[in-house]
């Protein structure tokens, strides 16, 4: 099997470009400067002249509250681009295994807790990243689309919050837990009295590390159609990915500061957005199938906290 990794050098795509790695799979990569996944006619040219045997489709424009509120145009178009070029050019290609990676926003904003599957599309998307969310679901029906009509085989795999080694930690454009790491260690390290976090701390969030993600989806990748065709349906295809457990912004905020070393106060802005109250993954689908989470949330953060400190100079200016 040769593999495409759409995204490698992302978190996601890093970290499952390292396990087919090291199960000795071929693995074939591009950069963003080497192939614009947004770009039709360089994205069909790469297919026809690598043939790969499966995707996986990593590659997104991704960010938190303050980058989707700033940015909608480029999260919902630049997301539509990449999703529809490498699927239809995968297709065109003869390609018959294709992985498409979501995310848990797709599902409405007042759902019922945990979130399954089927409820996706019955009701309104949190508006601060409606245009990514709307890109993601479209993501799912093309995959399902292409399924009915052509009888390929493209699977999704929805996570939740992920984070690792390899995340992004900018100060405006990253996710929560990234984002609190770096504020957090930067307090402890200058001394600072207080850390004020935006929002209430009340929402809970759910989070998985990137290498059980990855894990995750390698597996539903290699499932028998069999076997994944019984646990999902045609026009309800994908698949929740995540811990199975919730944490407040609050808890998170505490284990980060114990884990960075900051004594001081944690505030609370409540002026500021608080997003989604909770979003927890109903994983029941995925864990009758075979698969659950292994990586515990505070040494995964513990962990993700020692590669931020490794890797700190090349990150001190993104």
């Amino acid at each position: 099997m040769r593999y495409y990794v759409a995204g490698h050098r992302g978190m996601v795509g890093g970290a499952i470009l390292r396990q087919l790695e090291a199960r000795g799979e071929e693995v074939i990569t591009r950069t963003h400067a080497e192939l614009d996944l947004t770009d039709q006619q360089a994205v069909m040219q790469f297919f026809a002249d690598e043939t790969p045997d499966a995707v996986i489709l990593a590659a997104a424009k991704v960010g938190g509250i303050l980058a989707n509120n700033s940015y909608p145009a480029d999260f919902i178009y630049k997301n539509l681009m990449i999703e529809a070029n490498v699927i239809h050019q995968a297709y065109e290609a003869g390609v018959q295994s294709l992985l498409f990676l979501g995310s848990s926003c797709i599902y409405p904003r007042a759902v019922a807790q945990p979130m399954r599957e089927d409820a996706l599309l019955t009701g309104i998307l949190e508006p601060t990243n409606e245009p990514y969310a709307i890109a993601k679901i479209a993501g799912i029906k093309l995959c399902e689309s292409y399924n009915r009509q052509f009888g390929t085989d493209y699977r999704s795999v929805m996570p939740t919050n992920l984070y690792g080694p390899g995340d992004n930690f900018h100060p405006k454009n990253s996710h929560v837990l990234p984002a609190l790491l770096r504020r957090f260690h930067e307090a402890a390290r200058d001394g600072l009295e207080e850390v004020v976090i935006w929002g209430t701390g009340t929402p809970k969030r759910e989070f998985l590390h990137v290498d059980d993600m990855a894990a995750a989806s390698l597996f539903v990748m290699d499932l028998d159609k069999e076997t994944y065709e019984a646990n999902t349906e045609p026009m309800l295809s994908h698949i929740n990915v995540g811990s199975g457990t919730d944490v407040s912004i609050c808890e998170l905020a505490a284990m980060i500061a114990t884990v960075t070393g900051f004594e001081g106060r944690i505030g609370f802005d409540s002026s500021k957005p608080d997003g989604t109250a909770r979003k927890l993954m109903d994983v029941s689908r995925l864990k009758n199938m075979g698969w659950q989470a292994s990586i515990d949330l505070q040494d995964g953060v513990r962990t993700t906290y020692d590669w931020f400190l490794n890797n700190n100079d090349s990150l001190r200016e993104k």
